[in-house]
């Protein structure tokens, strides 16, 4: 069978690759799922996708979504963070069928592959039976995203659980591993996420770090986004029993003082942040500056689709413009202005594309085109919004969004072309989620509605269950189980 081949033609090649470059005007050829060459011009015979007045650039990488929640869009528009886990996490994440996790995640992934976002972390903490478990793995697959599809620990509140405990837990992330991920799919890959420390026992988190690390998956895990909480901390604990490691990703980390987050730095571990849902709830300003002072390497994820945008266009923007802001606070506060600004639109694009692919553990895979490089390609361009272009790389950071999003490749597939989804019915995708949707709401309020009341949690008393949890590290069951 003759390989396919595409030639991606006359775009602003911005490679995110030192040896390559950018290219003002520079072809692609790809052939099957990979990128064949580069240059200012190249003749082969191959099917042709036009990209003059666009540029073109990896696919982004996002590490940190939770696309399970895709049929909850804008619930959380006006939400705190204790909002947000009272209504969603006690409220409505028990109430999700399997059917809804897959609509979740296949809508979600085919939305991320829209906005031009070609690898996911997808935060899975919605894993209420292992029929939940495979039914997130299977939309995932089925949208043809490469993605790391991360196993949730974490139990959803219920008077009967299918999980009845720990061990039961344990044992299913090692099905899901069997089943889906020994076969060598190289899409979708096994991670793991890990449950809030503080909220279990500290043997509990130490056996999942295990379990991941035997299972070879990328580890993730909320980290230190409730303030004046020790719920979601654990880095020190961590840290005390060698467990930090460059096979994990700690999301969000706002409330982490400097040497819990130089702990992190030491171990060579990776920081997500999600600038939207960080800003609005009270988490804090996004850590992007702190962790570059610290030699992390940033990256950027949109967290829950029922609050943000699914889009990296919108993450690069706002965390760019705050970590902007905070650097040039000590100036405005003696009444002095910067000379220059501290961060450039490439910075951001690394931390959507380079940094996200390194920190999932393929940065030989994507996050740059390079020759040999799987063809991870978006061609961004259209639209007012970004022309006339004598600044493109700025126009991809502050200008663009998804709709000027035209093709997208995915391991060599086209997935998006001249702006419109290949092989997907958007009226199906509609029919999918809606009905979704429609089933949720239909069982949350027959038993009285979403409660969104942060008064309904006795949020003083986490700290309570926080520190014996924590203290296992120091104690001897730590080291056990």
């Amino acid at each position: 069978m003759s390989p396919s081949r595409f030639l991606i033609k006359g775009g602003y090649v911005l490679s995110m690759d030192p040896q390559v470059g950018e290219i003002p005007v520079g072809d692609i050829l790809v052939e099957d799922d990979r990128i064949a060459r580069i240059a200012p011009h190249i003749d082969a015979e191959a099917e042709v996708i036009d990209a003059e007045g666009c540029v073109v650039m990896p696919g982004m990488v996002d590490t940190h979504r939770h696309t399970w929640q895709t049929a909850l869009r804008g619930i959380c528009a006006d939400w705190s963070l204790k909002e947000y886990m009272t209504g969603i996490r006690m409220s409505l994440l028990p109430a999700y069928s399997p059917a809804d996790v897959y609509a979740g995640n296949y809508v979600g992934a085919v939305e991320a592959l829209d906005a031009g976002v070609t690898t996911v972390l997808d935060f899975s903490h919605c894993v209420n039976t292992p029929d939940d478990a495979d039914e997130a793995y299977r939309g995932l697959a089925d949208a043809g995203i490469r993605a790391v599809y991360g196993y949730g620990f974490n139990a959803a509140p219920s008077d009967t659980p299918y999980f009845n405990d720990h061990d039961a837990r344990i044992r299913d992330a090692r099905r899901v591993a069997e089943k889906h991920f020994s076969g060598g799919d190289e899409l979708v890959r096994m991670g793991v996420s890990l449950s809030e420390p503080g909220f279990v026992p500290f043997s509990r988190t130490r056996r999942e770090i295990d379990t991941a690390r035997e299972l070879d998956a990328v580890i993730t895990v909320h980290t230190a986004c409730f303030w004046g909480s020790r719920v979601c901390r654990g880095i020190r604990e961590m840290d005390h029993l060698g467990l930090l490691g460059p096979d994990q990703v700690h999301v969000h980390c706002n409330a982490l003082d400097d040497e819990e987050l130089a702990m992190l730095a030491r171990a060579g571990a990776k920081v997500s942040c999600t600038p939207e849902s960080e800003i609005q709830m009270g988490m804090g300003h996004p850590v992007i500056s702190r962790s570059l002072n610290l030699g992390i390497k940033p990256t950027l994820g949109c967290d829950i689709i029922s609050l943000s945008s699914g889009d990296l266009f919108t993450q690069m923007r706002l965390g760019l413009q705050d970590a902007r802001c905070l650097i040039n606070d000590p100036l405005n506060a003696v009444d002095q202005a910067p000379d220059t600004l501290p961060l450039g639109v490439r910075d951001a694009l690394t931390w959507a594309t380079v940094n996200g692919a390194e920190a999932l553990g393929l940065a030989d895979a994507t996050g740059t085109l390079a020759s040999g490089k799987k063809a991870d390609i978006i061609v961004v361009g259209g639209g007012l919004n970004v022309l006339p272009r004598p600044e493109p790389v700025g126009a991809m950071v502050v200008q663009a969004n998804a709709t000027n999003v035209r093709t997208v490749l995915v391991n060599g597939v086209i997935r998006k072309r001249d702006g419109e989804l290949v092989g997907v019915s958007k009226e199906r995708l509609r029919q999918q989620i809606l009905e979704s949707t429609d089933r949720l709401f239909e069982k949350v309020n027959a038993s009285g509605g979403v409660q969104s009341d942060a008064s309904l949690i006795a949020w003083d008393s986490f700290n309570d269950i926080a520190a014996p949890n924590l203290a296992e590290a120091y104690g001897p069951t730590a080291a056990g189980a």
